[in-house]
């Protein structure tokens, strides 16, 4: 099989009409090929431990109860067929049919892929850019960026608005800008960019690489995501100062990539299912993070020794200062100009709304639970 692409579609046309066939000569047939699911091969960018690797199998589980079975997805974790940074490739090529993922892994291969996940924050909270991506004008950008520009065998869709990236794990607190210079720091992504502009050396590194380059002095800080993820590859073993809220990845969402050929050979319901399946996930994703990521950020706090902070207005002002910087040369591509534009608009008119509408939460949380909340 030199071209698994063409060779599944083929296989599914000959099964279909062999099935056509069986149907002719026998009774017994067409009730086995009905009874067999279509099976769809995703590997995600995750270890199978992880927290991440579970809301996946959410997606699945879904997928195959709303198919009534006729959908079966063989989740694979990261590494299963390709590494946890080739997953674009890999669905393009035909090698798998869909992924699990984030933009930001790809952000070698062509820098606008960040702007879909952890590219400069204008004010608007992970929700409403995911609303972007499907209202906005987001989702034709990003078929006009891999399908048109890039030349991908793709059709991508995101959900899980998640909750803003932490800025990270340290050795040491971190209350000013000055306390940043010189640390070699991991993060992915035009986050890698941002942080340079701050004056740290960056290194990108897969979420399972990261525990063993602090333990080798390779990195001495990092992010990855969120308390659960963190937790479940052992920060706390190789930092305990924990500092919450940053500017660097605010507005991230799971990226799920299928192949556009693989799409086109199934039935209509089936294919409604794997897309409007993401929007399913989405939701129940969100629910289990508000969960499990609260929870885990007490354990971190009251049985792992970690200090958990808040980051200092002084690094979050030096942040959108230095997004500012690298807005200017980014805009030098004119698709990447084309899709901030969109992003700008978007989120000057639909955050004016969310803004003025909302409620002071702090305020209710604060009046609540006195003294808790110390920020």
């Amino acid at each position: 099989m030199t071209n698994p692409k063409l060779n599944r579609r083929g296989f599914l046309t000959r099964t279909a009409l062999g099935g056509g066939a069986a149907a002719a000569g026998t009774l017994a047939a067409p009730a086995v090929l009905a009874q067999s699911p279509m099976v769809v091969k995703m590997q995600t960018s995750w270890p199978s431990s992880n927290i991440w690797q579970e809301m996946a199998q959410d997606y699945a589980d879904r997928v195959e109860a709303m198919s009534g079975g006729r959908l079966k997805i063989d989740l694979l974790p990261a590494g299963a067929v390709v590494a946890p940074f080739q997953v674009l490739d890999a669905v393009s090529d035909g090698l798998i049919d869909a992924s699990h993922s984030v933009s930001a892994y790809w952000y070698g291969k062509n820098r606008a892929a960040s702007l879909f996940g952890t590219g400069p924050v204008f004010g608007g909270s992970p929700e409403n850019m995911l609303g972007w991506f499907y209202q906005g004008g987001g989702k034709e950008l990003f078929d006009e960026l891999t399908q048109q520009n890039m030349g991908l065998d793709i059709d991508g869709y995101f959900g899980f608005p998640m909750y803003a990236q932490p800025l990270g794990w340290f050795t040491n607190p971190v209350e000013g800008v000055d306390s940043l210079q010189g640390l070699k720091y991991r993060t992915v992504g035009l986050a890698a960019d941002l942080m340079q502009e701050m004056g740290m050396s960056v290194a990108q590194l897969p979420g399972g690489e990261i525990v063993p380059a602090m333990e080798r002095g390779v990195i001495d800080a990092f992010e990855f995501n969120n308390p659960s993820s963190d937790r479940d590859f052992g920060a706390q073993d190789v930092a305990k100062d924990y500092y919450l809220a940053s500017y660097h990845q605010a507005s991230e969402a799971f990226e799920f990539l299928f192949s556009r050929t693989f799409m086109e050979d199934l039935d209509d319901d089936l294919r409604a299912i794997l897309v409007y399946g993401v929007e399913a996930a989405s939701t129940a994703n969100k629910a289990k993070a508000a969960d499990r990521y609260s929870a885990d950020l007490q354990t971190l706090m009251n049985e792992d020794g970690v200090t958990v902070h808040r980051t200092s207005d002084e690094i979050l002002a030096a942040q959108l200062d230095a997004w500012d910087v690298l807005i200017e040369d980014l805009e030098q591509d004119p698709f990447i100009k084309k899709t901030l534009d969109s992003q700008r608009a978007w989120v000057e008119r639909v955050s004016y709304y969310e803004l003025m509408n909302a409620p002071d939460y702090q305020l209710a949380y604060n009046h609540y639970f006195p003294d808790k909340l110390k920020l």
